[in-house]
């Protein structure tokens, strides 16, 4: 916890936070000549744009680029370069992914909520249709911006991010995730179902963008199974934990301070952490995955994992 505490958490998340957000900005349906004359796929281009920019606490990206630093090593500056070019691009793409997940699970055949990152949700503001070309285009933009003309990283290691993200969104993942939840709706789960369900819902694609920036190392001196062992732990606890404290602020904040709809779950009949193990167990449960987080980081024999803890400190401890 010292190392998490001493390390300048804001002072990183902004800078890095800014190659982020100038990336996203380049990268995410600028306006093109082909637009002129074509009124569809200029707001189509809005569309992904509004869903993306200007919001949202970038975890995803941070965890991608905290574990890219953490693999970091001795590295010829053209490899270097070229992997953390790849690192950028696997942290936008991660975000694109998870933006293209709450504009379709915002929807009226899902979760049919109004409000997300503190303005109306997309398929309010530009309609339901608009609001699914919209996540399937930046689903599909994801995959673009890892294998673009312009990357640098060999294919060896932007085969090996396209698949860690595929396998994060999947049905093994994110998707399959979601559907668990839409069929427990009104039901009792298990701690144990739960947990499951979570660890798919919003486990995977948090564990993914961790796997994801250690992926960008030098393929000559790769990881050691040691290391990815212990990142791969230390984002199944952190993931699973997001979720947790995700439970427990829908009961305890309201929508102003969270910038989505509070109280939702209750309001819709989910099972969550809180509904199962109520609010003390769970906030407990919570300190409980950020140990299980930090021990792993402290077993990954990996020299600075400064970011990774303070993240992990701020996932757990956050009020939003």
């Amino acid at each position: 916890m010292s190392g998490a505490r001493s390390f300048d958490l804001a002072g990183w998340s902004t800078a890095t936070l800014d190659r982020v957000e100038s990336a996203l900005s380049a990268w995410v349906a600028p306006e093109t000549a082909e637009d002129d004359g074509h009124e569809a796929p200029a707001a189509l281009r809005e569309a992904m744009r509004y869903a993306v920019l200007d919001g949202g606490k970038r975890l995803r990206p941070l965890l991608v680029l905290a574990a890219r630093a953490a693999v970091a090593g001795a590295e010829p500056a053209d490899v270097a370069r070229a992997l953390d070019d790849a690192a950028l691009r696997a942290a936008c793409a991660v975000e694109l992914i998870h933006a293209y997940s709450l504009v379709h699970d915002d929807m009226p055949c899902m979760d049919n909520d109004v409000l997300r990152r503190g303005k109306p949700t997309v398929h309010v503001r530009f309609g339901e249709a608009q609001a699914l070309l919209a996540g399937d285009a930046l689903q599909a933009l994801a995959f673009e911006l890892l294998t673009a003309e312009q990357a640098s990283a060999p294919a060896s290691v932007q085969a090996r991010l396209c698949r860690l993200l595929a396998r994060a969104a999947g049905c093994e993942g994110m998707a399959g995730g979601q559907a668990i939840d839409l069929a427990s709706i009104g039901r009792s789960l298990s701690e144990d179902q739960l947990r499951d369900m979570h660890r798919l819902k919003t486990g995977a694609l948090l564990q993914g963008s961790v796997m994801m920036g250690a992926a960008c190392c030098d393929p000559q001196s790769s990881c050691s199974a040691q290391a990815l062992q212990g990142l791969a732990a230390y984002g199944a606890a952190l993931g699973l934990a997001f979720q947790v404290v995700d439970d427990i602020l829908d009961v305890t904040a309201d929508s102003a301070t969270l910038g989505k709809t509070a109280g939702k779950d209750a309001a819709q009949d989910k099972p969550t952490y809180v509904s199962v193990l109520g609010l003390a167990r769970s906030q407990a449960y919570a300190q409980e995955l950020l140990g299980q987080a930090l021990a792993a980081l402290d077993g990954a024999g990996l020299a600075d994992t400064r970011a990774l803890r303070a993240l992990a400190d701020m996932v757990v401890n956050r009020s939003t």
